[in-house]
């Protein structure tokens, strides 16, 4: 079975940093299109960045380049978001999101069946 598990959210002030892990299972890692999506109180889900592990490729939401960094280590089944410069329009519950044969634009359309649970995004001004 494809499991993601997400850690890493917390508290922190506008300009601060956070990391996010995600750490897969069940599919070949080095082969899969991984990826994070944010939904806020009363807002809909959005895309954050995505990547490709074979050949690296990665895409962006406009809100977030710039300032987030998606990275992953495949020796660790790993995909980081590396947050910078957060702004308290970041709030949210992030979520990792996975497509095991690699298909980015359905990742980023959203639209992959295999999501981990949330976790939460604070940023005080």
């Amino acid at each position: 079975d494809v499991q993601l598990q997400a850690s890493g959210g917390g508290l922190v002030q506008a300009g601060g940093s956070l990391r996010l892990s995600c750490v897969a299972s069940g599919f070949a890692f080095e082969r899969a299109a991984i990826g994070w999506f944010r939904q806020a109180p009363g807002k809909e889900r959005e895309a954050v960045a995505c990547r490709a592990n074979s050949g690296g490729s990665t895409l962006y939401g406009d809100s977030v380049k710039g300032r987030f960094t998606i990275s992953s280590d495949n020796a660790k089944n790993t995909v980081y978001l590396q947050m910078d410069n957060l702004k308290v329009e970041d709030t949210a519950v992030y979520y990792c999101t996975a497509s095991p044969r690699g298909w980015m634009v359905h990742l980023w359309s959203g639209r992959s069946e295999h999501w981990g649970q949330g976790t939460l995004v604070t940023v005080s001004s």
